[in-house]
């Protein structure tokens, strides 16, 4: 289906909407001065903004704090993996012929990456409103229904070890891979001795499994 009919979008700007879904790959094989990236910085603002008016008004006894954490589980990447392929944006993505060439860690990431772009450009063609109404229809339901896109183990680890008096610390065992496709090893120490082992694709998501095999291995949350 077309982008603007599906969307109810009513623009005199479509180029801006194809500069929202070519990749820089696209960009450089046919000689464009253009991609995504800039729409795509645009929009992960306007979805934070719109996120977190959203529960600011939900929510009007949560502290801050509270907020926060609950506004990353909406907007992180895992989230915006499944709101762009609920939304079947990848049939409108404008990659190289070498798409074959990405990894599929690349792969995962232009699916999160052409959410906020083209938010981005719904924002800047037809204003905050428009923009609004679009995360209202697309994203408040998981809000409502308190969907899980991202567990924080570190988080629970460090509440439990806080309690406990534990001094917790991460530390990188090994990395490797070219640097656009990087694979890192980081373990989580309790008191100096090693409990847990994680790998990720950055050191934020290798600390995160490194904590949930601390907390599988020292029975933390399980009944």
């Amino acid at each position: 289906m077309n982008l603007f009919e599906k969307f109810n979008i009513e623009t005199e700007n479509e180029h801006l909407y194809e500069i929202a879904f070519t990749h820089a790959s696209y960009a450089t094989i046919h000689e464009l001065d253009y991609n995504y990236e800039r729409l795509e910085y645009l929009g992960d603002s306007v979805l934070s903004l719109i996120v977190s008016e959203y529960l600011y008004k939900k929510y009007p006894n949560y502290e801050e704090g509270e907020l926060t954490k609950i506004r990353s589980n909406f907007v992180c990447q895992n989230a915006l993996i499944y709101y762009s392929q609920k939304l079947k944006l990848k049939d409108y993505l404008r990659v190289s012929a070498e798409e074959s060439k990405l990894t599929k860690n690349e792969v995962i990431s232009i699916t999160a990456d052409i959410f906020e772009s083209f938010l981005g450009a719904i924002f800047i063609d037809q204003g905050i409103e428009f923009a609004r109404k679009f995360v209202s229809d697309w994203i408040f339901i998981y809000i409502d229904q308190k969907r899980v896109f991202f567990e924080d183990y570190k988080s629970a680890l460090k509440e439990y070890g806080d309690a406990e008096g534990w001094s917790i610390s991460y530390e990188v065992l090994k990395e490797y891979g070219v640097p656009h496709d990087k694979t890192f090893i980081m373990a989580c120490l309790i008191d100096g001795k090693e409990m847990g082992v994680g790998r990720g694709k950055n050191k934020k998501e290798s600390e995160q499994s490194a904590a949930k095999h601390a907390m599988h291995k020292l029975r933390i949350g399980r009944k």
